[in-house]
């Protein structure tokens, strides 16, 4: 099994970034503008990308405020289904540190690669959305190749 792993610092609070990370209303305005579903325990999160690209829906195992969030993909690109999606959280200084895992990928194929720049970018776009007010959530985020 491979991983794909990520760590960023954001000017924010863990509540700030919990709350982006535990709510709908928070998750579309980083990752997907059409994100529906609830976001409790043993529920699921739907999200949609535009330009019929397709999407994940996620079961929620872990909601542990300003600490983590655990996801296990139950829905999506075969390379996706039971992997999960993990979010540690803790504050060092000024900055929360996110300690992103996407976790159980059976190799490391093509697409792994494509997932982690994108992740590395909706990443990026929840820094901007708790440092300016603004994220790029899909369809407003970068495109990097023809899976986009």
């Amino acid at each position: 099994m491979v991983d794909i792993l990520h760590r960023i610092g954001i000017k924010a609070s863990l509540d700030q970034v919990y709350e982006a990370l535990s709510t709908r209303d928070g998750l579309a305005a980083w990752w997907t503008q059409d994100t529906t579903g609830e976001s409790q325990i043993g529920s699921a999160l739907r999200f949609r990308f535009l330009q019929g690209r397709g999407g994940f829906d996620m079961k929620v195992l872990e909601l542990q405020p300003a600490k983590s969030v655990l996801w296990e993909v139950v829905d999506g690109p075969a390379e996706w289904i039971g992997t999960t999606v993990r979010w540690e959280l803790k504050q060092e200084g000024d900055y929360a540190i996110i300690l992103f895992y996407h976790q159980g990928w059976k190799e490391p194929v093509e697409f792994m690669h494509h997932c982690s720049t994108k992740w590395a970018i909706f990443l990026m776009s929840l820094k901007s959305l708790l440092e300016t007010g603004q994220g790029t959530p899909d369809p407003n985020d970068v495109k990097i190749d023809n899976w986009n």
